[in-house]
């Protein structure tokens, strides 16, 4: 099973600091980690051997779940949004990893993909693939929150606001739990709209966040070329690498906030890397076919 694990955080500035969650593993990365934790625990009580997941193209979770699967005994199962990746598995680097560790893919279309929650299709999936532990799109549920809540530390509550990416809302809603209620959980979503809160609210049990929904550059895995500038000038400054669909745009969207005075005066910040670096690779093709600069790794 996975173990516990920390990292010092790494001042950047005066008043900033990251916490490296990108290290906890090469390959399950960040949150990943954390939300993948108790629930291979949880697995294992349950004497499954299979695990079964689900997500596109480029997902940091799918490859997370096929290499910790491999690692602690458990076949994968991926499901896949989009029949037409089947054919396009060699060119995609997330998949050609995810198989490379032994997952099996089961590709649908769009339609059937958001049906994935509800009870019939589950049971086909099982009339298919036999049993299997269900980890949830993204990793989020309550084992996932609980890993997440193992992020921030008591030397963390130094900070007064905590900073943090946000897909499905699973590690946001893990430090807040864990956060003291004098500091501020600020949420930058990868998607457009406010419509995690409810989501969020599901897990939370504190009020001190808030989400900043002003950065997402047009929406889940959308990028425009002044992020590829920051996210390559921020790596030649600090020797960090951010990934496009989720810490750059909060990175950005922090020293934008900056400039716009909105942490108060000394003001001091912590922002969580969550990885999903193994997703840039995937973000450089796209870019090679726009002609758009690239992400250097």
């Amino acid at each position: 099973m996975l173990k516990d694990i920390q990292f010092e955080n790494i001042r950047i500035d005066n008043q900033v600091f990251i916490k490296p969650e990108y290290m906890t593993h090469q390959f399950i990365s960040g949150n990943k980690y954390r939300k993948l934790k108790y629930n291979l625990i949880e697995a294992k009580n349950q004497n499954k051997d299979a695990l079964l997941t689900f997500g596109g193209a480029f997902s940091n979770h799918i490859a997370a779940t096929a290499y910790a699967g491999k690692i602690c005994g458990f076949n994968t199962i991926g499901v896949i949004r989009g029949e037409e990746l089947a054919h396009k598995i060699k060119s995609n680097p997330t998949l050609t990893f995810a198989k490379s560790c032994g997952m099996q893919f089961h590709f649908i279309d769009r339609e059937a993909y958001r049906k994935k929650n509800e009870n019939d299709f589950l049971e086909d999936l099982k009339s298919k693939f036999g049993s299997f532990y269900t980890v949830p799109e993204g990793g989020t549920n309550t084992l996932a929150v609980k890993g997440c809540e193992e992020i921030l530390i008591p030397e963390d509550q130094q900070f007064d606001y905590i900073c943090v990416c946000v897909g499905s809302g699973g590690t946001i809603s893990g430090i807040i739990n864990s956060s003291s209620n004098k500091q501020k959980i600020l949420g930058f979503p990868a998607l457009k709209g406010d419509f995690l809160k409810v989501d969020i609210r599901k897990f939370a049990n504190q009020q001190n966040w808030e989400l900043i929904t002003d950065y997402h550059f047009g929406g889940y895995a959308k990028i425009k070329p002044e992020l590829v500038t920051f996210i390559n000038e921020f790596k030649q400054k600090t020797n960090i690498l951010l990934d496009p669909v989720y810490t750059g745009k909060m990175m950005f969207g922090i020293y934008d906030l900056f400039a716009k005075n909105y942490f108060p005066r000394d003001s001091k910040i912590l922002a969580i890397h969550t990885g999903g670096l193994q997703g840039i690779s995937g973000m450089n093709q796209r870019l090679r076919r726009k002609n758009m600069p690239l992400i250097k790794e």
